[in-house]
């Protein structure tokens, strides 16, 4: 079991939830925290595609990395992308078709998220199945946890709800004067706390700082 989950598999995992973070650190698929980000719903849907659609197409590409020529490979790590967002696409109408609806136009565009297309062509062309889906599932959660912290603020702050339910703790504020703050829907709200996560990051460890 150790060789199965060693220390290097656990760097896998967690690098990406902290100072090897895909968004705040790499700055890479800030699109979708910026857009799809109002509320937490639409980010834990999001957040559970881009992990399907990561580990299975890194897993995928690993297993084929050998057979696959190398003057087409980005052809078939786009191929194999588009067809995993086709079916979570699908499935989405299927069983979920409000979220399918309000995330629209940022479902398909997974397939050019560079975070995935990265990962499938820095690690799962050179590495074996387990570490890639390993480096896959660390990379879709590092994506992952950041949308579901900024939706959370957005739509506490924005409108006093949570997964769309009003959060009764809100009403103290109601009394005090809040009202609940639009401005926190738009999308510079998203970029701000996003700022604000890279700011705790790099306080927090100053080798992420850059130097002039």
């Amino acid at each position: 079991m150790k060789s199965f989950f060693n220390k290097q598999h656990q760097k896998l995992i967690a690098d990406p939830m902290g100072d090897q973070n895909p968004i705040t650190i790499q700055v890479l698929g800030i699109c979708s925290a910026l857009a799809i980000t109002t509320q937490l719903e639409n980010a834990l849907v999001m957040t559970l595609a881009v992990i399907f659609v990561m580990t299975s197409a890194s897993s995928i590409i690993s297993i084929l990395r050998n057979h696959i020529p190398n003057r087409i490979r980005i052809i078939v790590q786009l191929l194999v992308v588009a067809s995993l967002v086709a079916l979570v696409d699908q499935i989405l109408k299927a069983f979920l078709p409000d979220a399918s609806e309000q995330l629209s136009v940022f479902i398909g565009l997974i397939i050019t998220n560079c975070i995935i297309m990265g990962r499938l062509e820095a690690f799962a062309m050179g590495n074996k199945l387990w570490d890639s889906f390993l480096d896959a599932l660390g990379n879709a959660f590092g994506y992952g946890w950041i949308l579901v912290a900024v939706a959370f603020v957005r739509e506490l702050f924005g409108s006093g709800k949570l997964m769309g339910y009003e959060v009764p703790g809100f009403s103290y504020l109601y009394e005090l004067g809040y009202m609940n703050n639009n401005l926190m829907i738009l999308p510079p709200m998203a970029l701000i706390v996003v700022g604000l996560i890279i700011w705790m990051q790099r306080s927090r460890n100053n080798d992420l700082i850059e130097e002039n």
